[in-house]
């Protein structure tokens, strides 16, 4: 039987991708063989993430300055992609940002700002890649949800609400195009160490050590942990699956606090 994760000759787009979740994915599609496509506003991050990925793994691989919350932008970013490549097989939505206050205190214009970023953008880049990926009868795209897809959180509702509508967006869009041949899916991380989350342990103290307690497998995930779930859903290996979410969190949903437990 052929590698069904063999990524060789495909292209991917990864928003976000010059850092954290978003680089860890492209360092996975990239040991594959996949060439890729660094879509993301920091030229100077986006520069040093390609030169690192073209060093380590020898694929081709290009940067695109790309701003998920602008239209324009993203039909830009992706006509470069078709122009140069002229397919595109895998979108990653990674992307994303956080505004953490109570929900009394957000601003409406802080709705749209999250919003426009982590839902909106993502929408975009869908629709953005569909024309591409029609034509070729088959796609691969792979939306980047959170533990905050399925529960709530008080000091970051907005977050969570666009991340939730992100995996309701999987679900419509997988509907929508699986005769098209377009699988959609949805990885859901758990407490990864990314600059977001870094943030968040300046500004929530205890979180480290309340994540550390508080997840099965006792620790923090690092962005490779999601370096399997990533390669499985770009590759062959899941083309019978399409409108699926996959939790990679150490266990975190499972609500299996061990914390009260004495530990072996």
């Amino acid at each position: 039987m052929s590698d069904l994760f063999n990524l060789d000759g495909r292209v991917s787009v990864i928003t976000g991708g010059n850092s954290g979740i978003g680089k860890g994915i492209a360092d996975a599609l990239a040991t594959k063989g996949s060439t890729i496509i660094v879509a993301a506003r920091d030229e100077a991050k986006t520069a040093a993430a390609v030169d690192d990925i073209a060093s380590r793994f020898g694929v081709p691989v290009s940067g695109v300055s790309f701003d998920v919350s602008d239209k324009t932008s993203i039909d830009d970013g992706i006509a470069k992609i078709m122009e140069q490549y002229g397919r595109i097989d895998v979108l990653v939505n990674n992307a994303g940002m956080n505004i953490r206050k109570m929900p009394q205190e957000y601003k409406p214009e802080e709705w749209d700002i999250v919003m426009n970023t982590n839902l909106k953008g993502a929408f975009l880049c869908c629709q953005a890649v569909y024309p591409a990926m029609k034509q070729q009868g088959k796609g691969k795209i792979i939306n980047i949800g959170s533990m905050t897809s399925l529960f709530g959180i008080g000091k970051a509702l907005l977050y969570a609400c666009s991340k939730m509508g992100l995996l309701s967006m999987t679900y419509s869009l997988a509907l929508a195009w699986a005769r098209e041949g377009i699988n959609v899916n949805c990885i859901l991380p758990g407490w990864i160490v990314t600059p977001l989350t870094t943030a968040a342990q300046r500004d929530l103290p205890g979180l480290r050590e309340f994540v550390e307690e508080r997840t099965p497998l006792g620790r923090w995930g690092q962005p490779n942990d999601l370096a399997g779930a990533a390669m499985f859903l770009a590759s062959d290996a899941s083309d019978f699956i399409t409108g699926e979410s996959l939790r990679v969190d150490g266990g975190w949903a499972q609500h299996t606090n061990t914390v009260s437990f004495p530990r072996p």
